[in-house]
């Protein structure tokens, strides 16, 4: 059997699934994921619905390689005799280099490694995966796929600051992120709604990172977040857009340290700022405490407002996508979202929101929405696929 190895190394998780390669396309095997690195680890693989392992690791000091290692083994166990002919990995950021899947060496680990101070909780973790890789699956291909790519179809006008060109020229720009994502929903979207995938459409990638995205066709025009992940939507721990003044006030008249202002704006901010109780919306929409209803009406107000924004960019508006962790799983944060769009023409059909879809938008509403289940490493495979065969 071939196999492809699909890796989304984080901050705190490891995760790798195997995919057949077959003549229809990759088909999932196994999903693994070491989780809680840092604090209290534990391995868990299951092959379809049902768990192979699941237990706790030693505590002590678990590494980001060790896990993988652990990983390995275990996949290695249950797919003995697979040949696997490629690696993918999620890599976030590609800056304007990288705008396609790109088969990874020494010389291009080297310029990736560029951009590991604009996304210093993922780039780092994903680079040091294909180290790991390289080394133990010598002349396999390990392919790249860039969560900044999906967005280099959108204009430079939506691209640039209004800061001297020469900033520009260096590479400060707005990138967006989470591309695989709204590659996948882009991919799949033709067979739900052929009208939507034609036409303008706003993806709500929520989850405790989170962004939207305003697709024409298929292809990005506008993404909240900009030249790292931080711009935005609130998320879990990272505050979205703030008024830079609000930085030069924290350093000059406060006088944080430059490594306490990145700690606050991607560690304690966002959801988990707002409430002071947790970064996970199912906490919060649980928890009557008046701080934690504030942090879920500022995260509705946000994505309201961003809507409307996007709907601009696109000169209108036909669908609405809701995907990942919030998006697919919250009716109740969906339904306070779309509340706040019916000048837009959206209603939703309250039955069907509860449901999960996929459509939950009324009979009559003239925007049509629906939750679509997001899978950025199948369209990982896809692209190893392709490359490697």
């Amino acid at each position: 059997m071939k196999a492809i190895l699909v890796v989304n190394a984080g901050s705190s998780s490891v995760k790798v699934s195997t995919f057949r390669a077959g003549n229809r396309g990759p088909e999932r095997e196994l999903r693994g994921q070491v989780s809680g690195l840092g604090t209290e680890p534990r391995i868990h693989l299951r092959r379809g619905d049902a768990t192979v392992v699941d237990r706790a690791l030693e505590p002590d000091s678990i590494s980001h390689a060790q896990a993988f290692e652990r990983l390995l083994d275990h996949l290695r166990e249950e797919q003995r005799g697979a040949e696997v002919i490629g690696v993918g990995h999620r890599v976030v950021h590609g800056g304007l280099d990288f705008i396609a899947p790109t088969v990874v060496d020494a010389a291009v680990l080297g310029r990736l490694a560029r951009y590991e101070q604009l996304a210093p909780l993922h780039q780092p973790h994903n680079l040091s995966a294909i180290r790991f890789l390289l080394e133990r699956l010598p002349g396999v291909p390990q392919v790249a796929c860039f969560d900044t790519a999906f967005h280099r179809t959108a204009s430079e006008v939506a691209q640039l600051f209004a800061l001297p060109q020469r900033y520009a020229e260096a590479g400060v720009r707005r990138y967006g992120f989470h591309g695989l994502s709204y590659e996948y929903v882009a991919s799949v979207l033709p067979a739900l709604d052929p009208a939507a995938a034609r036409g303008r459409t706003v993806v709500f990638h929520l989850g405790n990172g989170a962004s939207m995205c305003a697709m024409h066709a298929g292809r990005s025009v506008a993404t909240t977040m900009g030249f790292t992940a931080l711009e935005g939507l609130p998320m879990g721990t990272r505050c979205g857009s703030i008024d830079p003044g609000v930085l030069l006030y924290l350093l000059q008249a406060l006088k944080l340290e430059v490594r306490e202002v990145e700690r606050l704006l991607y560690q304690e901010s966002g959801l988990l700022g707002l409430s002071g109780v947790s970064s996970d919306m199912r906490d919060l929409l649980e928890n009557d405490a008046p701080s934690a209803r504030l942090a879920v009406e500022v995260f509705v107000y946000r994505a309201q407002r961003e809507l409307g924004s996007l709907a601009a960019a696109l000169g209108g508006l036909d669908a609405v996508v809701f995907t990942a962790g919030i998006g697919e799983n919250q009716p109740e944060i969906r339904r306070r979202i779309c509340a706040g769009a019916q000048w837009l023409g959206l209603e939703v059909d309250e039955a069907a929101n509860l449901r999960q879809g996929p459509r939950i938008s009324a009979p009559g509403s003239r925007v049509s929405a629906w939750v679509v289940p997001t899978d950025e490493e199948s369209m990982i495979a896809r692209h190893v696929a392709r490359i490697a065969r």
